[in-house]
């Protein structure tokens, strides 16, 4: 279960940092504004957090996004540095150890 708790992060934090495409539909504008937010990708961290995953593992995610070749095509949107950037702000200035307090 901790595995799927790592991929959920992983994912969570590539769609937010993504964004919306330029021909996304009505419905996909109102599920990304309803849901795609910085405090809805915060608290999915930290209930990923909660069931095992490690700040060091979610730093070295962040990591890696910033320098892995794979990632590069995500990292080429308008935005996408600066919400990375904005997550892993919140995410610091939140976090004590293991613990994100809210």
């Amino acid at each position: 279960m901790r595995e799927w708790h790592v991929e959920h992060m992983q994912k969570t934090v590539v769609k937010f940092i993504t964004g919306l495409s330029d021909n996304a539909s009505s419905w996909q504008k109102r599920q990304h504004k309803k849901y795609n937010n910085l405090i809805n990708v915060r608290k999915n961290i930290a209930y990923d957090m909660k069931h095992g995953v490690t700040n060091e593992e979610v730093l070295s995610f962040f990591k890696k996004v910033r320098s892995d070749p794979s990632f590069s095509n995500i990292l080429e949107n308008v935005g996408s540095v600066e919400r990375l950037d904005e997550v892993e702000r919140q995410l610091m200035s939140k976090t004590t150890g293991n613990i994100i307090r809210y």
